[in-house]
Formats: C-alpha cells, sequence, structure tokens
C-alpha cells in the first residue's frame, strides 16, 4: 500500500509538472508585488495581476483534478480565518479578488496582507471541505509578463490625488487561448483593453478606448471597472462596466493596436455606483449578467437584442437608467466579489462596510 502510494504521489508530481511545461511555466520565484484581479486558464493555471509591478503572472497552482458539483460553501468568520492563516491582525486582510477553477470548483482569493503602505501579495485555496491553504509564491512554477506602456507609479492629480498605477489592471479572463486584460496605459486616451497570447510570448500594447457616458453627457477615457467575454451574433464581444455606471460593448475584431475605438453604450445603470465583479450566465434559454455594485445591490441583466442596440447617444440624467433592462435581485446583498461555480450556481463573497467576510454559494437567479 506504502509503494502504491508514493507511485500515485510520483505521478500526480509528474502531471504537475508537465502541465507546467506546457503552458511555459518554470520553478521559481515570481517578483510579484501586489495581488489584484484574478482568472483561471487551463490545467489550474491560475492568472494573477500585479498592479503594482504592472505585469501579468501565470502560476501552477497544481489544482488541476476535482468535482465542481460536489463543492459547498458556506464559511462564515472569514476575515478572522484568513487572518490566522496569514499571521496578521484582521484589520490588516484585505481580499482584492475571487476566482473559481471551473475543473475542481475549488475557491482562490488575491489578497493584500499587513499594514496598506507596506502590505504584501498572498493567494489563499479554499477547498470544497471549507480548508484555507496558503499558495506559496517563494517556489512555483511561474511565467511573468510585463505589461507595455503601464502607467507611471505616482501619485497625482488636484483634489483627489491617485495612482494611476493601481489601474494598470483593472479585470483579466481567459478565452480562446488569449488572456484579455483591461486597465490603463500612458496616453490621452488612457482606457486599454489587450489581448495577450498565452503562453505568454510578447506584450501587447493593446487598444485605446472611449465612451459616451450617459450620466455625464460626454465622451470619457475611463477605465473598465470589471468585464465578461462574450458572443454576439458569432463575434467575440467584450461587455464592460464603467464607473456611475455605463454597461458598454465592444467587438474584440474592430480593435486595433495604438489607435482608439468607441464602444457602444448599451445600458446606464444609475449613477454614483462603481461595478466591483460580473459573470455571464444561460437561465431558461436566455443569456444574463450578474452585476454586483458598490451603492446598487446585484443586478440581472437582460442581454436580449443586445445584438441590435445601437447605443445610448443622449444624456440619461438624475441617476436614471436607460438601454438593456435589468432587475435588482434583493435577496443577494452586501456581494463584494463573485464567480460561476458550473452552470446554476455561483460562489459570493459577502462584506457589509467594514464588517467580516463570509463565502457562501448561492443559485443564480
Amino acid at each position: 500500500m506504502r509503494k502504491y502510494c508514493l507511485a500515485t504521489i510520483a505521478l500526480l508530481c509528474v502531471c504537475s509538472a508537465s502541465y507546467a511545461a506546457d503552458w511555459g511555466l518554470e520553478e521559481g520565484k515570481p517578483d510579484i508585488k501586489s495581488a489584484g484581479p484574478l482568472a483561471f486558464g487551463p490545467d489550474g493555471v491560475l492568472l494573477v495581476a500585479d498592479t503594482k509591478g504592472a505585469a501579468i503572472f501565470a502560476l501552477d497552482t497544481g489544482d488541476a483534478k476535482g468535482n465542481p458539483e460536489k463543492a459547498q460553501y458556506k464559511l462564515e468568520g472569514l476575515t478572522d480565518k484568513l487572518a490566522s492563516l496569514l499571521g496578521v491582525p484582521a484589520a490588516e486582510v484585505k481580499v482584492n479578488d475571487l476566482a473559481v477553477n471551473p475543473d475542481t470548483g475549488r475557491v482562490f482569493l488575491s489578497l493584500s496582507k499587513g499594514p496598506a503602505e507596506t502590505a504584501a501579495p498572498a493567494i489563499v485555496k479554499i477547498d470544497e471541505t471549507g480548508k484555507l491553504s496558503e499558495v506559496k509564491l517563494d517556489k512555483i512554477a511561474f511565467s511573468k509578463l510585463a505589461l507595455a506602456n503601464a502607467p507611471e507609479d505616482k501619485v497625482s492629480g488636484g483634489p483627489r490625488p491617485r495612482n494611476p498605477r493601481n489601474e494598470s489592471v483593472t479585470d483579466l479572463a481567459y478565452v480562446n487561448g488569449k488572456v484579455l486584460v483591461t486597465g490603463l496605459s500612458t496616453g490621452a486616451s488612457p482606457s486599454t483593453i489587450r489581448e495577450i497570447q498565452f503562453p505568454f510570448s510578447e506584450a501587447d500594447t493593446g487598444s485605446n478606448v472611449e465612451i459616451y457616458h450617459a450620466a455625464h453627457d460626454k465622451v470619457e477615457s475611463p477605465a473598465i471597472r470589471t468585464f465578461v467575454p462574450f458572443t454576439i451574433d458569432g463575434k467575440p464581444t467584450l461587455l464592460a462596466g464603467f464607473t456611475c455606471t455605463p454597461l458598454v460593448k465592444f467587438d474584440l475584431d474592430d480593435l486595433k493596436k495604438g489607435e482608439k475605438t468607441r464602444g457602444t453604450t448599451v445600458a446606464e445603470l444609475g449613477n454614483r455606483n462603481q461595478p466591483l465583479d460580473m459573470i455571464a450566465y444561460k437561465k431558461d434559454g436566455k443569456d444574463y449578467l450578474l452585476l454586483t455594485n458598490s451603492a446598487r445591490g446585484v443586478m440581472k441583466i437582460s442581454t436580449e437584442n443586445i445584438a441590435n442596440n445601437k447605443g445610448i447617444t443622449e444624456a440619461v440624467k438624475g441617476g436614471g437608467t436607460a438601454g438593456q433592462t435589468f432587475e435588482t435581485v434583493k435577496e443577494l446583498k452586501d456581494v463584494a466579489q463573485l464567480d460561476r461555480l458550473g452552470d446554476n450556481r455561483a460562489v459570493i463573497l459577502v462584506q457589509a462596510q467594514n464588517g467580516p467576510m463570509s463565502l457562501q454559494t448561492v443559485a443564480l437567479p
């Protein structure tokens, strides 16, 4: 029996190493400065945006086998559990993103640990039993791609100073052999969509994008806050949520590197709000988006006739809404992050303002 177990472990190690080699990963210590937006690539490869370092890392989690149908989460007191695991006070734990491995159903969190001014990156895995474990970053198979034209790491601005480097990556997704990355770059129209081949080969300078913001009644180039890849009439499309809260579609085939493209504003979802996370799913044969927000709850947005939506071109004032219809899911409150768990469920991270975090599985509405 002991020999069988050792052989099995050896086989698992060989398989993991093979997957890493297949995707251009080599063992070492990644110089990751921050852990922000997450997405899963193939074979348990976790894509991690390092906003501070303006780079994308691909990490071999070794999490390639499992049964998502058996995954079920109801985890209270998550803040204290994370603090205990990471060895920092609860007040010094910040979750930046959540991603579910579609192959296993296990949850991965990107975090900042420690005092804000010196916070270190961390990745934590939560398995189907609720067990937490830290993904060690001192020795792991990885690859790295530095982003071209990243904004300078410098605080600037007038009455509301900010560091645009913190928005070098705002979201990312893996689809059809590419990593889609949104964020800010240098230039007069800083909002950028990048399409990066995976395994990583060369940096993509990206395409600059702008939108008509109906709540402001003007053309702008703000950072995309969250997005989902989507297919409209057979064309690869990116549906993007912006602060205050336009929903905009971009035909990826129309994007040109180094050129500016204006998206189609298909909905205005209300001002004084920031979208936090978004997923796409199918329910009763129809496609929907589920969008969680800082001030306007969780929205179930219809994509019906979105292909024929020519876009909003006139002002929408007074916090009004227009375009694609939506309903607010009243049962879901204080949702900070979410990701799909199979076809019919989602994992949500719940946190009231400055309150404790919990993790739970919910049915898609």
